[in-house]
């Protein structure tokens, strides 16, 4: 049997590097192609509700391929017996773990008194947490914003932090900026309220053995690597999102400068071809072309023929929702312009 310690330093290393979970973003198929670009950072699924979890198609918001792993369950709830009985089918589809939302600020969740604004009540956060712990093998980790409105983060997140310890929670993923609940929208929110890596530092000095993630504002590789190696009390690991969305092909780095893995050296081009069968596949058993091609939209960020490439999938994936020549023509035609720059 493994020691703590050890089991630990496992976590530790396998959450060096996550893609966080966002909304219509990463699903299963989003996941399988992040699997494409690299092979050792944690994934997360987009914010499922418990209660569709429950009352819903399981298959539909759970199934995934196995080559995902390691991926987690992010869940997002404040019935506890919901929340336990998400979790447990959460295992049962093959989860690596279960990570609990405390961070989404939308009108939608909030009127459903899940996400954030659950930072409010943190009696009720231990007990949706403590059933959640009791009913898997699993990690149950957490993610969180550093406080809510007028809160002075400086006060909240320690309570928070100390409580969330003292249950049995050994992960947390810290988004680095407080939570307006009222007033900004989602996106607003992640990108007006100031971030503040020091609170995070600080969280990890006062509680060295948590496994602590620094989310919120890292835009590339580089960044997140010199976010780890700053000083003694830097975070533990790193969570990208957005910018691992709009530009995927940086995340071929991440093996070789996070788990120092060999760099994964396929080009652009053969990631599409890698996807080809997958897709074909998946067409197959009514998956519509463009429910995949959405999340390919980026992988030429920043190369010559990048605007070609969105266009025509993004023209004709959604008409021609099952003929995998879109993604062909497509690869045709921003090869030629590759070859007219060389």
């Amino acid at each position: 049997m493994l020691s703590n310690n050890f089991q630990r330093e496992i976590a530790m290393l396998s959450h060096r590097f996550c893609i966080a979970p966002m909304i219509d973003y990463t699903d299963r198929h989003c996941r399988y192609f992040f699997r494409k670009l690299t092979r050792n950072a944690f994934l997360y699924s987009e914010m499922v509700v418990s209660d569709a979890i429950v009352y819903g198609d399981k298959d539909f918001f759970l199934k995934f391929d196995e080559s995902q792993h390691p991926v987690a369950l992010q869940i997002a709830g404040s019935n506890p017996k919901n929340l336990s009985y998400a979790s447990r089918c959460g295992e049962d589809y093959g989860y690596d773990e279960i990570n609990f939302n405390l961070g989404c600020p939308s009108r939608r969740v909030q009127e459903g008194n899940f996400g954030a604004c659950l930072m409010k009540d943190l009696d009720l956060v231990e007990k949706c947490l403590i059933e959640m712990i009791k009913s898997v093998n699993i990690p149950v980790t957490v993610k969180c914003r550093i406080g809510l409105d007028e809160d002075d983060p400086y006060e909240i997140l320690p309570l928070m932090i100390e409580r969330l310890e003292k249950i049995g929670i050994e992960t947390i993923i810290i988004h680095a900026r407080k939570a307006i609940l009222n007033g900004l929208d989602p996106k607003k929110n992640r990108e007006i309220p100031p971030l503040d890596y020091g609170i995070v530092r600080l969280i990890k000095r006062k509680w060295p053995n948590l496994n602590l993630i620094l989310n919120g504002g890292i835009n590339s590789v580089d960044h997140a690597r010199k976010e780890l190696n700053s000083n003694q009390f830097d975070p533990d690991g790193i969570m990208v999102g957005r910018a691992a969305y709009t530009d995927p092909y940086m995340l071929t780095n991440v093996d070789h400068v996070f788990y120092k893995k060999e760099k994964n050296e396929m080009s652009r081009f053969d990631i599409v071809r890698e996807m080809i069968p997958y897709i074909e596949n998946e067409i197959k058993k009514g998956t519509y072309l463009n429910h995949i091609t959405r999340h390919m939209l980026g992988l030429f960020h920043g190369v010559k023929g990048a605007k070609l490439w969105r266009s025509h999938l993004s023209e004709n994936a959604p008409k021609r929702k099952n003929d995998i020549n879109v993604l062909k023509e497509a690869l045709i035609k921003i090869e030629e312009i590759q070859k007219e720059v060389a």
